[in-house]
């Protein structure tokens, strides 16, 4: 790690989540002046989301890294990509991720791969596979030059739920990238068990192990053990944990964890760590997002929060080079006027014209696909929900011929928790607005069915917090497309709500199509 010392140095107050929304397992790296975050993008595509920040204050989306190289279709809800991780060395960097399969007790069918490239943006050499014993791979480049893989060791036979049973070291041989040598199970984990995410640093004497530990959910935990040997043997921090809430139920970040470190200016030290932000203690719609915080080295060589406790702050300082000010924007207007902006996502399959296309009319044309809680073909195009009082617009044009073509805005969690307000075809009153739900796959198709003849169809969504309210444009205003929806049923926790739109076709499958002229999400508070 560099230092990044300074004449100048300015401090920031700044809010936490730093990088809003559904950002889980954010890991962090400096190269020269420029921060990377990489983040899990489970079933969304392009994969492995990349910000930067040359001041750890503002983040910005930059570029994504899985584009053609995963095959996605038929993976599970809440599989997929998991805890990318990211290093530099020698002028390269590489990247290790994991694709779930499948997570059905009691086993985990998840393969773990490295890619490498010359710069951020690629271009990345295809996915070399590593192994398949467990997830939340890193990469440990020594100063002897040599490089290990740590991973978590799933074990099926423990009667535990999770049945993570400790981390594991192996030698990665720069030149193939293939693991050799012994296996070494490094760390059995403390009491809070489900130990996960292993990093090592390496300062002066001592290596360094984080982990996360008590799962990723209300025990969340950052902790941390050292040896003087890579192999070990490791000591647990006497201590205990470095960051939790699990004792802080009124704290304003909850679930904190899965940490990684940074040195910034003037030999300040970070930690990236996930959280969420629970409505009312319990309904976690955005999903685990990312924070920041300083830590600090004790005299006898151990990591602590700034703030000598285990507290996360939602108002932090950031030491910077130059001054600055936080700028949190989240609203997000596509008018179509030229390449399909960045921000988008698709389910499992990458936007791209095979199935959304730009038109020189700047139209944007999406192609019909399977229903909303396919696990394959879906023509869904969303962007993260990142706020919890906004709004949504999109406009669109779509002639449907019966009952299985359907075109709208959808708020969606997974394929089974999703709303969606779209126009079809009814058999005796022509094109009509509906709107169905899936609560945990439970699904509903509510009564209510409006007439619509306009050739254009404006939709919105209004959501504050739990609530939401569909609406139509119809004769110079909007009106309530059915009555006020209940949102508790997109808090997965685990992942974090999408808004977008869709168009399927259960005749034909790619038979028909539908022509956006523009999608615009808004803050609203």
């Amino acid at each position: 790690m560099k230092s990044g010392q300074t004449i100048m140095s300015y401090k920031v107050r700044v809010e936490n989540p730093v990088i809003p929304g559904f950002n889980p397992d954010p890991n962090i790296i400096r190269v020269g002046d420029d921060y990377y975050v990489l983040v899990s993008t489970f079933e969304w595509m392009p994969g492995i989301r990349v910000y930067h920040s040359n001041d750890l204050v503002n983040w910005e989306h930059i570029t994504d890294i899985l584009t053609e190289q995963v095959q996605l279709k038929g993976n599970p809800e809440n599989c997929s990509i998991w805890a990318p991780q990211i290093s530099y060395c020698e002028d390269k960097f590489y990247v290790v991720y994991t694709n779930v399969r499948s997570t059905r007790v009691p086993f985990k069918d998840c393969h773990n791969y490295v890619i490498t490239a010359p710069s951020i943006f690629g271009p990345w050499s295809e996915p070399i596979y590593l192994n398949s014993s467990g997830f939340d791979p890193s990469i440990f480049h020594d100063t002897n030059g040599k490089k290990w893989l740590l991973n978590v060791l799933w074990d099926y036979r423990m009667k535990t739920r999770n049945k993570s049973c400790g981390i594991v070291l192996q030698e990665l041989c720069p030149e193939t990238m293939q693991l050799i040598g012994e296996v070494y199970k490094i760390f059995d984990g403390t009491s809070l068990a489900k130990t996960e995410a292993p990093l090592i640093y390496k300062k002066e004497d001592y290596y360094y192990l984080l982990t996360a530990e008590g799962g990723t959910e209300k025990n969340h935990s950052v902790t941390v053990c050292r040896a003087k040997s890579i192999e070990g043997p490791y000591e647990v921090d006497p201590d205990g944990e470095v960051l939790t809430a699990r004792d802080k139920t009124d704290s304003f970040l909850q679930c904190t964890g899965h940490g990684s470190l940074v040195e910034g200016v003037d030999n300040k030290w970070y930690m990236m760590y996930l959280c969420t932000r629970p409505i009312e203690k319990k309904y976690e719609i955005l999903g685990r997002e990312a924070a920041i915080q300083e830590v600090t080295w004790t005299e006898d060589g151990w990591l602590r929060m700034a703030n000598l406790t285990t507290n996360s702050e939602r108002y932090t300082n950031v030491i910077t080079s130059k001054e600055t000010k936080q700028m949190l924007t989240t609203d997000f207007t596509d008018d179509f006027s030229g390449q399909l902006k960045s921000e988008w996502n698709g389910r499992r399959r990458l936007p791209n014209k095979s199935w959304c296309n730009i038109t020189k009319e700047k139209k944007l044309h999406i192609k019909s696909g399977e229903s909303l809680q396919s696990a394959f073909d879906q023509s869904l195009l969303a962007i993260r929900q990142k706020d919890f009082i906004f709004k949504v617009t999109t406009k669109f044009e779509f002639c449907p011929k019966t009952f299985n073509q359907m075109t709208g805005l959808t708020i969606y969690l997974d394929e089974k928790n999703y709303l969606y307000a779209y126009l079809t075809k009814d058999e005796e009153l022509g094109n009509v607005l509906r709107i169905m739900r899936s609560d945990n796959g439970n699904f509903e198709l509510e009564k209510i069915k409006i007439p619509y003849s306009q050739d254009e169809v404006e939709l919105k969504l209004e959501c504050n917090y739990l609530d939401g309210q569909f609406f139509f444009f119809s004769k110079q205003e909007w009106k309530k497309l059915g009555e006020k929806q209940n949102l508790r049923n997109l808090s997965g926790g685990f992942t974090g709500a999408y808004i977008g739109i869709s168009v399927q076709d259960l005749d034909a499958f790619s038979g028909n199509l539908a022509e956006f002229s523009y999608f615009s999400y808004e803050k609203m508070e």
